[in-house]
């Protein structure tokens, strides 16, 4: 069962907009296998120009959910956002879990952490770290990675190469296509 956290900027949220929100995710139940207990994180933005901006992130084990859309209707958005969602979900449910589960393969686990950094570090710091996330990798092919990284909506993605043991990167090139970034031991000479 989803667990909600709905959070409004520059608007307050009322029941009836937590309500609407909470009946077009609810969907999501039927995908997700009991014994999770997801946290939908929900962020609702409302602009000068009269437009809203919903954002729902849900961390599960095997993936992370993630879908924006921007409209001039708020209830519009919300029914976008979750129609997102849902081909997300079906799609890896349909294609990806098989794949991992007649390879025999875990569940991934994506969580992240954010460590504010102290106001007083060292003065000379030439690298600003913002935002820290941690990843717990689990094996999976070119395919899967490239499938994890258009739902996380990015524009790369770091995996563990199911075939070669190794961290390997995935990217969108310019052109629409995608790349890999193999990773290879360097021996250090003594």
């Amino acid at each position: 069962m989803i667990e909600y956290q709905i959070r409004g900027e520059n608007m307050g949220t009322t029941d009836a907009i937590d309500n609407y929100i909470k009946a077009r995710l609810e969907k999501l139940n039927n995908y997700i296998e009991s014994g999770n207990d997801p946290i939908a994180r929900v962020n609702v933005r409302k602009y000068n120009e009269k437009t809203f901006k919903i954002e729902v992130t849900i961390p599960l084990p095997y993936l992370t959910l993630r879908a924006e859309e921007t409209q001039s209707d708020f209830y519009s958005a919300v029914d976008q956002v979750s129609a997102k969602l849902l081909r997300q979900i079906r799609k890896f449910k349909t294609k990806v879990n098989r794949k991992s589960r007649e390879k025999g393969y875990k569940g991934i686990d994506f969580n992240e952490e954010i460590d504010p950094l102290p106001a007083d570090s060292a003065e000379e710091k030439t690298v600003d770290v913002i935002r820290r996330k941690t990843l717990s990798l689990k094996p999976m092919d070119i395919e899967e990675a490239v499938l994890q990284m258009e739902m996380l909506d990015h524009d790369f993605f770091l995996f563990l190469n199911a075939e070669t043991d190794q961290l390997d990167i995935v990217y969108k090139r310019d052109d629409g296509k995608y790349g890999l970034i193999e990773t290879a031991n360097v021996e250090s000479s003594k």
